[in-house]
């Protein structure tokens, strides 16, 4: 839902499908314009299927490389165009006419070629955009579900009704955050990062990922998701992908209770999606419920039984999810 927003910078893949035993779901919201979140929503489930790892049955380390696969990705002739196209900025993009027309060497525009950087042009040496991205994802292979977070967007499972939040909100105030911040020659005004972005990680945002003596992980922003691995049992009701204009208007608990009440008389889940955004729609343009909204909503169908939950430790509150026999 666009909301009160003058535009939607939101983006979203939802594939059940990525391959025939994985589903892949991702909510992307940008920011500074909807070039980086579209890039992701098209290209970054394709670079975890490109990943060795993933094939390797590494799903976690999969997903990390492809996060920070997408800047890589932005740079350069081909990214520039790429972004332009995405963005529907062709008109404003200095020397897009000639970017389109001019025939690109060593590279293939239907994306076989994954070589971006070898593509030479009038812009090679773009830097990448100025615009942004969050990414949350949540791959499901058989029992295993990996989330991949970065940002402060957020992914929530309903296990027996209990909310349990599967990544945390990098905001700029939490201390690991702030300590890289500090350490890469950045700063922090009015809980902003350089006086700009009130999250601490995102895809893009290129002009604060500047310092080639630090790697990407060590930015000042950085791309380098926080991922957590759980297994899926019986108790799990559903899980929630959503961006912050939703966690803007509903704590976890109350979202998962909120979508449990409608599970009971309505099965179609794109219904409940839009029941969500009207709720938290604001009435008239200002304060809380005038972003723009995105929200996946997987409902889980008898899966098999499951072994012990393994998870990472540093979940966004204190309700972690719980060993199940």
């Amino acid at each position: 839902m666009q909301g009160w927003r003058t535009s939607m910078e939101d983006a979203h893949a939802a594939l059940l499908d990525l391959d025939n035993s994985t589903s892949f779901f991702g909510v992307y919201d940008g920011h500074g314009g909807q070039a980086v979140s579209k890039f992701c929503a098209k290209y970054l489930h394709q670079q975890v299927l490109r990943q060795e790892d993933y094939s390797a049955g590494d799903i976690g380390n999969a997903a990390q490389k492809s996060f920070l696969r997408m800047d890589e990705m932005m740079c350069g002739q081909r990214g520039w165009r790429e972004l332009a196209i995405l963005g529907n900025k062709m008109d404003q993009f200095s020397g897009m006419i000639e970017g389109l027309i001019w025939s690109p060497r060593g590279s293939d525009l239907k994306g076989i070629n994954d070589n971006w950087s070898s593509e030479e042009g009038p812009h090679s040496n773009y830097d990448g955009p100025t615009s942004g991205s969050t990414a949350c994802v949540a791959i499901i292979r058989n029992n295993q579900l990996v989330v991949a977070n970065a940002g402060d967007s957020r992914c929530v499972i309903s296990r027996k009704g209990q909310v349990y939040n599967l990544s945390k909100d990098h905001k700029p105030d939490l201390e690991a955050e702030r300590e890289r911040i500090y350490k890469a020659g950045g700063y922090i005004h009015y809980g902003r990062v350089n006086g700009s972005l009130n999250l601490a990680r995102a895809i893009g945002d290129m002009e604060l990922k500047r310092d080639k003596t630090l790697p990407p992980e060590k930015q000042i922003l950085t791309a380098n998701p926080d991922i957590n691995t759980v297994e899926l049992c019986e108790d799990d009701d559903f899980l929630v992908l959503a961006c912050d204009g939703i966690w803007d208007c509903m704590s976890s608990q109350q979202l998962v209770d909120f979508v449990r009440e409608q599970l009971k008389t309505e099965s179609k889940l794109s219904a409940i999606c839009e029941k969500v955004f009207d709720r938290c729609l604001a009435p008239t343009s200002g304060g809380e419920g005038c972003d723009n909204m995105t929200m996946i909503l997987v409902q889980f169908k008898k899966p098999e039984s499951c072994p012990s939950t393994s998870h990472s430790s540093d979940l966004s509150n204190d309700q972690e999810v719980p060993e199940s026999n």
